[in-house]
């Protein structure tokens, strides 16, 4: 890793420089699948399935009959481990919900607002070496909670057209019913535009490569909606001389091993803890099957001392992480400073890892600064707020006259008149 000492502020956009996204060299290849999908349907589907997938399909849809193999396929433990995520998931979501409370500004005008559900959602869950069975939870439970009416999951399948059984567990638990072997671009454009098999969304909900990043950007120009704009992966963790070297080392590698992409931060006013948790992470890593992967990672990733907390806080509002946690002696005192991170872990026994499974929150989050403007996945990202307001005869006349002020100076005489003929 990258050792940082003391860095001044205007070095500070070079040292929290993130991996770059070359992302204009695939966006032909992505707008052609796209393309391709919209006009062809489920042929497309099928052709790219077995071009990228290496699998020839006799159904997109998975049948109920896989359903059942999921779940007898998988090991009680993990069944258990997914059912107690999803208890928590689902009690930290539903506690979300919307309460509409009507006001009354001035006599006779009332306005409040109303939460409804978005009908028709996507979820993407990438498969592969790591199948994120979590994201199903993650996204699946707060679409049942928020009442979307059809929640449809893409995936893809392995070379004998099945999808991962942990997934298809996870689906069902959360109340999935519609679940569909596609991955990648092509699974993105059939959501957005709808083939013969797979129905269209409103919004498309998930993580996945570059190549699924640059899907999700395109189709929302004009098509459909999505979660929020994603990146690699990051964790920075904030830590004093109190911090326990062995659980940073943990936190960074458990963010490193992600992806090649990804991206580990310390940010530390010890130059002893500095140096233990470098000699920690080599050990590790040195133990760790996704080694390879998790090297690359660290060769973006950064080991930076500061000179006390209110520069580290001040780094770290900076840098706007994904995930952030907190080691230090006086965590509470200094998370109540933090403006800028995706979700928040708070002293030496909260690893974010807690936070990817089963302590409630979600995972799905802003990256690559875009916490500083955006929020991660939570029930409101599933439903739509629409205003109302009522008008009376008192309150016509109490607000008309300003309405026609306004709209005079504006230049825009029928918006005046329809108070007008009101007033008269």
């Amino acid at each position: 890793m990258n050792i940082i000492r003391y860095p001044e502020r205007a070095e500070w956009n070079n040292v929290l420089k993130r991996s770059a996204l070359h992302t204009e060299d695939i966006r032909p290849a992505v707008q052609e699948i796209i393309g391709k999908v919209r006009t062809e349907g489920d042929r497309a589907l099928y052709e790219y399935e077995e071009k990228f997938d290496k699998v020839k399909l006799a159904s997109l849809i998975v049948t109920p009959e896989e359903f059942d193999e999921a779940g007898k396929a998988l090991e009680s433990g993990l069944k258990e481990a997914i059912l107690r995520a999803l208890e928590n998931i689902r009690a930290f979501h539903a506690a979300q919900k919307f309460e509409s409370k009507k006001v009354e500004t001035v006599p006779g005008v009332t306005c409040w607002q109303k939460a409804v559900p978005i009908e028709k959602v996507g979820l993407y869950i990438p498969g592969g070496t790591a199948p994120l069975f979590s994201t199903v939870l993650m996204l699946a439970t707060p679409a049942q909670i928020a009442g979307c009416k059809e929640i449809i999951l893409c995936s893809p399948p392995n070379t004998e057209g099945k999808i991962h059984p942990a997934i298809l567990f996870a689906a069902q638990a959360a109340g999935v019913k519609k679940v569909f072997k596609a991955g990648g671009v092509q699974a993105i454009a059939a959501m957005a535009y709808g083939t013969e098999s797979v129905p269209k969304v409103y919004k498309i909900f998930g993580p996945g490569n570059q190549y699924v990043t640059v899907a999700k950007q395109e189709v929302s120009l004009r098509d459909v909606a999505i979660d929020m704009p994603a990146g690699p992966s990051e964790v920075a963790v904030l830590a004093d001389e109190t911090a326990n070297p062995v659980f940073v080392a943990s936190d960074l590698l458990s963010q490193a091993e992600h992806g090649v992409d990804s991206q580990a931060v310390l940010i530390t006013t010890s130059e002893t803890l500095l140096r233990e948790t470098q000699a920690e992470v080599e050990r590790q890593l040195a133990a760790l099957p996704r080694k390879a992967i998790t090297e690359k990672s660290l060769e973006s990733s950064r080991l930076i001392l500061v000179k006390d907390l209110n520069e580290a806080l001040d780094m770290v509002n900076e840098y706007a992480p994904e995930h952030l946690i907190i080691e230090t002696k006086d965590y509470q005192d200094i998370a109540e400073r933090v403006i800028n991170a995706g979700s928040v872990f708070l002293g030496p026994y909260a690893p974010e890892s807690a936070g990817d499974y089963a302590s409630g929150t979600n995972h799905t989050l802003p990256t690559n600064g875009y916490a500083k403007a955006y929020s991660g996945v939570s029930l409101d990202s599933f439903i739509r707020k629409i205003t109302f307001q009522e008008i009376t005869r008192e309150g016509i006349r109490t607000l008309g006259p300003t309405i026609q002020v306004m709209a005079e100076n504006e230049h825009l005489d029928a918006h005046k008149n329809a108070v007008t003929v009101r007033l008269s």
